[in-house]
């Protein structure tokens, strides 16, 4: 705010002084083009040898002289001095006008005096008509801005500044309010929001702003402990079942059958390992770039490499009658097939179909992969939750048979990383569950040797 206010006075400071230097300059110039005005008629006068004595001059403030090469007077106003000229012969330049400054006192007038000289007359007698003017008008005029200047500077500035600073201060006002809003939001560590102003101006919109970030910011941090939450949870319970486990071998002693504690041990080393394998892959996804464009994939050959790990019945496999490509990373969209392929065999009353198709050309230059299976299906309500990571529906999918809940966040993370999207629908008739599947297309000419490399 000072800042401002001194920037203000040194402008305004600079501007009364230009305004002074033009006044002043415009002022002269007025002077001068008059006296050269009247000089160049007395000229006019004596070139026709008509000079009349004395010579008529309107205004008291002015004195007209026409003097010879010598000097010597040859007529004048009638307030003009007769014998001695207004400007030194010496200073006179007979072959061009100048503007002279001469004492007051040597010409008779008040104040500083402007003298112009112009040539006239003839090449055998030449002559130069001096006319004088008083600058005291233009000395009392620029005397008068100024003083009118250096009394309302101040107060111009007093009142500017007392302006600016109610402005300003109601300005700021909203941006105080923020501050102490996340002020008090930082000290107390946890949700709030920042007051918004009513005014509607940028203000506004960056408080509206604000308050969508901490919003986000409190989502994010709001799943962040639950994913801490759900993750220790689940890792605790395979940790528990392999201490349990090596107490009561140890309590027994001989009695153990360490072939029953070596297989339960290994299962719940295995479900752990799996269990971290997908965490890291999730905080990888989480952290990495989309990774688009790492190579062609046929798609109907990848659906028959994934089913090929499971008995015909209950996969099945539907091929496609030409081939279809797709760009992405074979190793992620194998992993993406064979995750929607165990959740299905694993809810499946009997009978569970892949296929891949192209998709409408409503839709876009895509390819539609369908997972079929005929088991009870997901609720409509669910179908956007079951992607969240730790997401269980019910008893039934019980941790030793359907994982830690984290296969459908991984699938949906996978497709998002191949530019395509996931949908889940009923299968037909209501028969159980369809994961739809839309990946981008792409034309190949020739099958790479190395697209589907063994996992």
């Amino acid at each position: 705010m000072v800042i401002g206010v001194l920037g203000l006075t040194v402008g305004l400071a600079l501007g009364g002084v230009v305004l002074l230097a033009a006044l002043g300059f415009v002022l002269q110039r007025t002077v001068d083009t008059e006296a050269f005005r009247t000089a160049d008629a007395v000229a006019l006068l004596a070139a026709e040898d008509a000079l009349p004595d004395p010579l008529p001059v309107a205004g008291g403030q002015v004195r007209v002289q026409v003097v010879d090469e010598q000097g010597r007077i040859r007529a004048a106003s009638i307030d003009a001095d007769r014998l001695v000229p207004m400007v030194r012969p010496e200073r006179l330049d007979r072959d061009r006008r100048q503007r002279l400054e001469v004492p007051a006192e040597r010409v008779g007038l008040a104040g500083p005096v402007r003298v112009v000289a112009v040539p006239a007359g003839t090449a055998a007698d030449p002559l130069t008509v001096l006319v004088a003017r008083s600058l005291a008008d233009v000395r009392h005029s620029t005397h008068v801005v100024r003083t009118i200047l250096l009394v309302a500077f101040p107060l111009l500035v007093a009142v500017l500044a007392a302006v600016a600073w109610r402005v300003v201060g109601a300005t700021l006002r909203p941006v105080e309010a923020l501050r102490r809003g996340a002020e008090e939001i930082t000290g107390r560590a946890g949700p709030g929001q920042l007051p918004v102003p009513a005014s509607g101006d940028e203000i506004h919109r960056l408080a509206v702003t604000l308050n969508g970030m901490l919003d986000r910011l409190e989502s994010g941090r709001v799943r962040q402990r639950a994913f801490v939450s759900d993750a220790a949870h689940e890792l605790r319970s395979p940790l528990t079942n392999i201490r349990t486990e090596l107490e009561v071998a140890q309590r027994l002693a001989d009695r153990t059958d360490w072939t029953v504690v070596t297989a339960n041990l290994l299962a719940d080393t295995d479900r752990l390992s799996r269990l971290v394998d997908d965490l890291l892959l999730l905080a990888r996804l989480d952290e990495a770039p989309p990774a688009r464009g790492t190579g062609p994939v046929e798609l109907g050959a990848l659906l028959a490499e994934v089913a090929a790990r499971y008995p015909s019945p209950p996969v099945r496999v539907a091929v496609p009658p030409g081939p279809l490509w797709t760009t992405g990373n074979a190793d992620e969209l194998r992993r993406v097939l064979a995750n929607l392929v165990d959740n299905a065999v694993r809810h499946a009353y009997g009978s569970v179909v892949l296929t891949a198709e192209a998709a409408p050309r409503t839709v876009g230059p895509y390819h539609l992969v369908t997972v079929t299976d005929d088991g009870p299906g997901i609720p409509a309500a669910d179908r956007d939750r079951v992607f969240d990571r730790f997401t269980r529906l019910d008893d039934g999918r019980a941790r030793d048979d359907g994982g830690a809940g984290l296969g459908l966040a991984i699938v949906r993370e996978l497709v998002r990383r191949a530019g395509g999207s996931i949908t889940l629908t009923d299968a037909e008739e209501q028969h159980g569950l369809r994961v739809c599947l839309l990946l981008p297309a792409s034309a190949v000419e020739k099958v790479p040797e190395t697209v589907l490399d063994a996992p």
